[in-house]
């Protein structure tokens, strides 16, 4: 009889020795989140600003839930990365469902957000309370990243906390994943200004 675990319960180890998820080290292995990176716009960072001291006002009076982090960060950052527009297409809590190769054990549950082009899984991502790690989401996001049907193709997924947000590419086969650095927003500056080019950079592999 098939385990079922819901993604929300799943942890790294499930996955490491259910379904051979491994961590790849390999300094080239995730090169899309720091190569070839666009140029932000002055404009565009001026709307960051704003976004960002949006995000410091409403973490001042908590809790600040997974719906208010989509709304005051997630929506406007895929908007100026226009994902929102052809070829791309926009889902949320879409339910997920995969099994081992014995199917002795299977994993469920509902994602975030989905951006989709034709067919292809281009971007999974998580959006935690702010309180949270981005840790809390990294099993979850790669259990619905496996689950991805055409496991051939580029996966890649972000999480984020609203302050934090770090990049995640998943390869199949013997599936391998990495991490990019974690951007946070408490540090000097505005990481904003990297997250969307990052995200720029991403939408401009699947254009």
């Amino acid at each position: 009889m098939t385990e079922t675990i819901l993604a929300k319960d799943v942890t790294l180890y499930d996955l490491e020795t259910k379904f051979g998820l491994q961590l790849s080290e390999e300094g080239n292995f995730f090169q899309e989140w720091r190569a070839s990176l666009p140029e932000i716009s002055d404009q565009e960072r001026h709307l960051l600003d704003k976004l960002r001291a949006g995000y410091f006002n409403l973490v001042k009076a908590p809790p600040m839930l997974e719906n208010t982090v989509q709304m005051a960060v997630l929506g406007p950052l895929l908007w100026l990365a226009d994902f929102y527009l052809a070829p791309f297409r926009i889902r949320s809590e879409m339910s997920v469902r995969f099994s081992d190769p014995d199917e002795d054990i299977a994993i469920e549950g509902r994602m975030d957000v989905l951006v989709l082009r034709e067919h292809l899984w281009m971007l999974v991502i998580e959006s935690k309370r702010a309180f949270f790690s981005v840790e809390a989401g990294l099993a979850q996001l790669l259990s619905h990243m496996l689950a991805n049907p055409n496991h051939d193709q580029l996966n890649l997924g972000l999480i984020t906390t609203g302050g934090s947000f770090v990049f995640v590419k998943l390869a199949g086969g013997e599936p391998k994943y990495a991490l990019s650095r974690v951007f946070e927003l408490r540090n000097p500056g505005n990481e904003l200004y990297a997250v969307l080019s990052v995200l720029r950079r991403l939408q401009s592999l699947f254009s």
